[in-house]
This record gives C-alpha cells, structure tokens and sequence, in this order.
C-alpha cells in the first residue's frame, strides 16, 4: 500500500517503513506528525484518487530527528565593478519515519 500527500509545496509517495526528509519542524525526537492532506492510495483494492484530496484519510509518521540538506552555494557577481559575493545555504529538515495509512 502507497500513499501520495502534500507537505510544504511538494508531494511525497510513501509506504509504511520508510524514511523522507519533509521540511522544518520544531518537534522533539518520538513524537507523532499527521499528514492530512492525502490525494491519493494505491493498494490491492486498486487507486483511489481525491478530488483533489481524500476525506478521513491520514499518514503518521514518528520524528527520527534534525537533518540537513547539502550546502549550496549562492554567488552575486558584477561585472567591472569588482564586485563578488559568494555566501552559502544548508536547509535544515526534519527526518521522519512512515508508521502508517489510515483510514483507507
């Protein structure tokens, strides 16, 4: 059984037992997170498809811990002026188990 949700902007397809990065959250370490935006699940039974979401169908996930993304680099360059900048960015994440699909 899969499931396909929205969480920040982007959609994830996930399955019990496995483990996604989603973005920020100020959470401790075991605690649960609900995913109510669920659009579509897929199994045995075949896909259902929301229009555009499913009702009373949820995802939890336990919180694993903080994770960072890889750093990426920003550079701002003027042309003759002798001007350069180059700075750079890690994007923190919160890395999170799928427990289960509920509600199908």
């Amino acid at each position: 059984m899969y499931a396909i949700f929205v969480d920040g902007g982007r959609q994830y397809r996930v399955e019990p037992g496995m483990e996604i990065d989603v973005d920020f959250r100020d959470t401790a370490e075991g605690e649960n997170l609900q995913f109510g935006t669920v659009l579509a699940v897929g199994g045995d039974e075949g896909l259902k498809l929301g229009t555009p979401t499913l009702e009373g169908v949820s995802i939890t996930a336990s919180v694993l811990g903080k994770s960072m993304d890889k750093k990426i680099y920003v550079q701002k360059f003027r042309r003759r002026k002798h001007s350069k900048k180059r700075t750079g960015h890690r994007q923190p994440n919160t890395r999170v188990r799928i427990e289960e699909i509920a509600g199908v």
